[in-house]
């Protein structure tokens, strides 16, 4: 390893120490110096997204050369021994897919923190508790060592629970037990499927590129594939175990639904991707249409019940539903169009669901109310936030120019260009961006327009902390929609070696 390499693995390693040693220094803050704890987060969260940003510009100067065969090349990787006797290695690197969602999730802490900055109560356990779940995520996406991966990725889990139940609203003990009993299932299928593959490989190794150089025997994929894709597509949020879902996002604080809505779903479609699809081709194509068909189920499920609902944060979960559905549309199709378009989708619905959900935040601290029937006329009081809500709208439904209009368009193309059921399913989610039109546009037009209720004008309309926020995540939305070229460049190098794997 040059001393080159041996910097960048060092910066790819400081994203998940970094908010890790942030949470163990706040631990020696006295819990009265909150403004002092919020500064410190920011700062730490700040520095993070600015290093995550320099490997970001890096990679796109000297992107890794791909060798056209089914073996992913990484940058800024690092390969050291960490439990020998279980070969357990600590093995890190990124290409653009693990970078791209790298980025997406020091976004989303970054504008996490602010939208949490009215946090007066226990704000010491708060942001502690949320810097070690972003490091648990940041560790996930650069690990390439499943046994590595499995540790950070359970490492979420615990302050996601802590973090509903003591600074959630509502039913927040249920349904912080729903959560994590959902997805501690989904862990336990991605276990079995892990060890299967350990003790299958007969290389007795946990590290993902050494085994994706392995043929596993087709009968072993046969029932691995299935529990490895239905784990992390539990965490995926896939119909119909995403139950856990709109509880959980509704009992969440504000920088929680973000979070779960923006990165830790991503976290499930990406291991599908990654692991799942790209270790087990032989027992991905068999089973791929059963998935195709809870994908389509839940766009088309989620959509209606979206429109049922009464409480913005509900009518934003299912939306979720919906619109994760479509990523494993994309990933059904099993082509470039469409694995590239799954991708752009976690991207887009990334940014968008969060901003949705802050904007969502912002407004129930003012009226202290979700309820649509129970809120008029914001518009007037609320200018600027009420701009922001019609713009996230608009991506929401896939308006062109917007970062879900380019993802939808791969997905859609490469379901069509797919087999004869993929065909069959595209067309059914196609109805679905009729169904989100009709929701999110009388949604907006409920809360916005109309008579103002009494007292409304005194609500006062987004501050200085909350407005960067907003404008960061619109921002993304807008860039990823008007100019993805660049971006669906790199992600192609990245999944072919993928989709070769698939193919061979």
């Amino acid at each position: 390893m040059c001393f080159h390499d041996s910097i960048t693995s060092c910066m790819l390693t400081l994203t998940w120490v970094l908010p890790l040693a942030s949470a163990a220094v706040m631990m020696l803050f006295p819990k009265d110096r909150s403004g002092l704890i919020r500064w410190f987060t920011l700062t730490a969260n700040g520095i993070n997204l600015a290093l995550i940003v320099l490997l970001s510009i890096l990679f796109i100067m000297h992107p890794p050369v791909q060798t056209g065969g089914t073996q992913t090349v990484l940058a800024f990787s690092a390969n050291h021994a960490w439990f020998p006797l279980l070969n357990i290695r600590y093995h890190i690197g990124v290409d653009a897919i693990s970078l791209s969602l790298m980025f997406l999730a020091g976004v989303i802490v970054f504008c996490g923190t602010l939208a949490s900055w009215q946090i007066r109560e226990r704000t010491k356990e708060f942001f502690i508790l949320l810097q070690i779940l972003a490091a648990g995520v940041f560790g996930s996406f650069i690990s390439f060592d499943l046994f590595t991966f499995f540790v950070f990725n359970e490492l979420t889990l615990i302050p996601t629970y802590l973090l509903i139940v003591m600074f959630g609203s509502g039913r927040k003990e249920y349904a912080a037990m729903k959560l994590n009993l959902m997805l501690m299932g989904g862990s336990a299928l991605i276990l079995v499927g892990i060890f299967g593959l350990f003790f299958s490989s007969g290389i007795h190794s946990f590290d993902m590129l050494e085994l994706s150089q392995i043929h596993f025997d087709r009968s072993f994929q046969l029932w691995a594939f299935p529990a490895l894709f239905l784990g992390f597509g539990i965490l995926g949020n896939i119909f119909p175990f995403h139950i856990w879902s709109p509880d959980g996002h509704s009992s969440a604080p504000t920088a929680i639904s973000m979070f779960l809505a923006g990165v830790h779903m991503k976290l499930g479609s990406y291991g599908c991707l990654r692991i799942a699809m790209y270790l087990l081709p032989e027992g991905c194509r068999p089973w791929m249409n059963v998935f195709l068909v809870l994908a389509v189920a839940g766009v088309i499920w989620g959509a209606f019940v979206a429109i049922k609902q009464k409480d913005l944060k509900y009518m934003n979960a299912y939306s979720s539903v919906s619109h994760c559905g479509l990523v494993f549309l994309g990933l059904a199709a099993l082509n470039s169009i469409g694995l590239r378009g799954a991708v752009m989708q976690m991207l887009a619905h990334g940014f968008i669901a969060p901003a949705v959900f802050c904007i969502i935040g912002m407004i129930y601290t003012r009226t202290h109310t979700r309820l649509i029937p129970q809120m008029s006329g914001l518009m007037a009081s609320m200018p600027f936030l009420s701009v922001c809500f019609v713009l996230a709208g608009f991506a929401a439904l896939g308006l062109p120019g917007m970062a879900g209009f380019a993802a939808e368009l791969n997905i859609f193309m490469g379901a069509f260009g797919s087999s004869s059921l993929a065909k069959v399913g595209a067309g059914l989610a196609v109805l679905s961006i009729i169904i989100t039109a009709v929701y999110i546009l009388r949604g907006v037009n409920a809360v916005l327009h109309g008579p103002a209720l009494e007292g409304s004008h005194q609500l006062g309309d987004a501050t200085f902390a909350e407005k960067v926020p907003l404008v960061m995540l619109l921002s993304c939305i807008l860039v990823l929609g008007l100019y993805p070229g660049p971006i669906s460049t790199l992600l192609d190098h990245a999944i072919q070696p993928i989709l070769n794997n698939l193919n061979r």
